[in-house]
């Protein structure tokens, strides 16, 4: 073989050999469009079932570092999956890289240490409950008030880290990080504090910051908020929307919702509610976006869009309410004009979303804590008990599958499905799992 053939067969296996950081198959906890809708492309691809103990389409099983735990969706550009976790008491928080491919641990790095981290005071949350986020630049985590940092794609190096913007989060940190523009934008609503701030996303300095307006209502006769504060709090990740002609990042905290400007944090437009814990993500279609008030007097409601909105917009523009039995941790997902939506307990609902008038209700075992994806008009709803639900997204309640991982404590699902060239990737509390037809 002449020294030209050889070098061209060298070519393929050199170009193999360097790690992608691209595409970004699931940059964010809820995937490429922020809404848990895997592209059309990909979701003819996505199987049905699995069977962990038979091995049907299971690509391959890896442990998770023991000792451990996190609520974080793994987040997926090129060859590379990425995720937090933290020890159970909070001292340390870490990275977790591997390989999309084989499953291999590339990197697990200790990003903080938190010497006297502030209890939880919530069994549900943990320390590295925010997700992370990515693009061709940078894996940026965020772990609350603890701090936020961005790492090489590539090695996981340190680029920038804030460890000084800061709240007392009472229950434990949860809003996730939102990438716009050349923006990170961060959402702090603590007990004490609460408020919106954007980063320069290459150096990590301070863009803008923007309080809430809110009005609590919790207030003593003595000035001092009752519930040590817990009335403010909230878990909430936002998103951009297109609205009236311009970008809107929507956010939802305690007892308001409120639409900015995310290029420079102004308030535009706020709705009030009655509620607190507010985490499920908000939705748009056409002429409308769909808000979900909190996990505690959660109502969802159906907000018009138009190029007046500004100021208090509650009586003008909220078009429907419906209150009962709405989402509490998990995102619901509006999909064909109906919204799909499951409380922590397993009440699924479908919704009209023009109306707000339910279509139907039924109800699925365990506790559900992840946000489901939809591929096709299929929704893969995770629990705490190992199962994967699948259910036909139709005006009528059918269970296509039931997928079980070993069932056990370590088997329990609290991170949300994450999807990459046709595979599902699945966090429990102890392994990962690549789940793909063969």
């Amino acid at each position: 073989m002449t020294r030209i053939a050889i070098l061209a067969a060298l070519v393929p296996l050199a170009l193999h050999a360097q790690p992608a950081t691209t595409p970004l198959y699931w940059p964010d906890k809820n995937g490429p469009t922020m809404n848990g809708i895997v592209p059309a492309a990909e979701a003819a691809r996505i199987p049905l079932d699995w069977d962990e103990a038979g091995g049907k389409n299971i690509v391959w099983k890896v442990d998770l570092p023991a000792g451990e735990e996190g609520h974080s969706t793994p987040i997926i550009g090129g060859d590379f999956i990425w995720f937090t976790s933290a020890t159970p008491d909070g001292t340390k928080q870490y990275i977790n890289c591997f390989d999309r491919h084989t499953g291999k641990q590339l990197h697990h790095k200790l990003v903080f240490e938190n010497p006297t981290p502030e209890e939880l005071g919530n069994p549900l949350n943990n320390y590295a409950a925010p997700s992370p986020v990515i693009d061709a630049d940078g894996v940026y985590l965020h772990f609350g008030t603890y701090g936020t940092a961005k790492l090489n794609p590539l090695t996981a190096e340190v680029i920038w880290q804030r460890r000084d913007i800061n709240v007392r989060h009472f229950r434990g940190p949860g809003s996730s990080p939102v990438l716009f523009e050349n923006l990170l934008i961060l959402t702090f609503d603590g007990i004490n504090a609460q408020f919106t701030i954007a980063l320069d996303k290459a150096t990590g300095a301070t863009v803008w910051k923007t309080p809430r307006s809110t009005d609590y209502h919790d207030l003593d006769k003595d000035g001092k908020p009752t519930r040590d504060g817990d009335m403010r709090k909230a878990y909430y990740t936002p998103s951009v929307f297109e609205i009236a002609g311009r970008p809107q990042l929507i956010s939802v905290g305690s007892r308001a919702a409120f639409g900015y400007d995310p290029r420079t944090g102004k308030e535009l437009w706020t709705v009030t509610h009655g509620g607190f814990n507010a985490a499920p993500r908000a939705m748009q279609m056409p002429g409308m976006i769909i808000l979900n008030t909190g996990s505690e007097r959660s109502h969802t409601l159906g907000v018009r869009t138009d190029d007046k909105m500004t100021g208090d917009i509650t009586a003008s523009h909220v078009v429907w309410d419906h209150d009962k039995r709405n989402a509490s941790e998990s995102c619901p997902i509006l999909f064909d004009g109906r919204i799909y939506q499951t409380t922590r307990g397993g009440v699924l609902s479908c919704l009209d979303a023009k109306t707000g008038d339910q279509v139907w209700e039924d109800r699925l075992q365990g506790q559900h804590l992840p946000s489901p994806i939809l591929a096709g008009d299929h929704l893969y709803f995770s629990n705490d008990r190992g199962e994967v639900n699948v259910i036909r997204a139709a005006a009528k309640f059918e269970i296509l599958a039931t997928n079980k991982f070993g069932g056990g404590a370590d088997d329990k699902i609290t991170a949300s499905p994450a999807v990459a060239d046709g595979a599902i990737f699945i966090r429990t509390k102890t392994h990962l799992f690549k789940i793909a037809k063969k």
